[in-house]
C-alpha cells in the first residue's frame, strides 16, 4: 500500500501542495481530480521522485522512501506514465519496451507475452519507431513500458489526453483488468470526468494544492464530485 502523509511541495518560492494525504491500495484505482493547476501532476512527480518535496512522508508497505530520486522510486516499485508519454521517438517499439528492463535482474530482461496480450497493436508494430505511432498508440506503449518493470504502484497522468475514443476504451479496459488482478495500486490523474468516475474506487480531490475530498467511490455521489472538480 502507498501512503502519502502531510506532503508539501514548492516550486521555488511558490508552494504548490499543502499537507496532502493520499492512500492507494492494491486492487484499487485512486483517482486524483481537480481543475488545472491545483497540483495533481506535482503530486505524481513527488511520488515518482521527479520533483523533491519539502516535507511529509511517502511510504510503500510501511517502508519510508525518504525523498527518492526517479531511479530509487522505480526500484521501490513505482512506475510513472507521465503526461506527454515520453516515448523515445527514434527507438523502435521493442527498444522502447526494453528500456523498462532497467529495474529488473538480467535474467528477466525479456518482454512477456502478457504485454502484447494487453496491447495487441504493439505486437503488430514491434519494429516501427516510437515517433511514428499515433498518440493513442504511444500512450499504450508508455503504459506497457511501465508494466515491464512489474510495478507495485502505477501512476498514470492524463492517459486519455488527445486520444481517440476507441483507444480510450481499450486503455480503460486494461486499467480495469490490472485493478481486478489485485496486485497493483493504481493512481490515476484524469480530467476526463466520466472515464475517472467509472474506473475509480477512491477519489482524492485537490483544490489550490489541498485535499478537499477524500472518500471511497461508494460514498461520493456523481453530482457532488462533479461540483468539486468543476470551475
Amino acid at each position: 500500500m502507498l501512503n502519502v502523509t502531510d506532503l508539501t511541495l514548492h516550486y521555488g518560492a511558490s508552494q504548490i501542495l499543502y499537507d496532502v494525504n493520499l492512500t492507494a491500495r492494491p486492487g484499487a484505482v485512486t483517482a486524483v481530480m481537480g481543475t488545472n493547476g491545483v497540483g495533481k501532476t506535482s503530486l505524481l512527480k513527488a511520488i515518482a521522485g521527479r520533483h523533491p518535496y519539502s516535507s511529509g512522508t511517502i511510504t510503500l508497505d510501511d517502508v519510508a522512501l525518504n525523498h527518492p530520486g526517479p531511479a530509487q522510486a522505480a526500484q521501490a516499485g513505482i512506475a510513472y506514465v507521465p503526461q506527454g508519454r515520453e516515448v523515445f521517438p527514434l527507438l523502435s517499439v521493442t527498444e522502447n519496451l526494453q528500456t523498462g528492463f532497467a529495474c529488473l535482474p538480467k535474467a528477466d530482461h525479456k518482454i512477456p507475452d502478457r504485454i502484447y496480450d494487453l496491447f495487441p497493436v504493439l505486437a503488430q508494430m514491434k519494429d516501427r519507431r516510437g515517433g511514428d505511432l499515433s498518440g493513442g498508440q504511444q500512450q499504450q506503449l508508455a503504459i506497457a513500458r511501465a508494466l515491464i518493470a512489474r510495478p507495485r504502484v502505477l501512476l498514470l497522468d492524463e492517459p486519455t489526453e488527445g486520444i481517440q475514443p476507441n483507444i480510450i476504451k481499450q486503455i480503460g479496459n486494461v486499467i480495469s483488468l490490472l485493478r481486478d488482478e489485485g496486485e497493483i495500486a493504481i493512481v490515476l490523474v484524469e480530467q476526463f470526468f466520466d472515464f475517472a468516475y467509472d474506473l475509480a474506487d477512491e477519489f482524492c480531490v485537490l483544490k489550490r494544492g489541498s485535499v478537499v475530498l477524500s472518500k471511497p467511490a461508494a460514498e461520493v455521489a456523481r453530482d457532488q464530485l462533479l461540483a468539486q472538480v468543476s470551475i
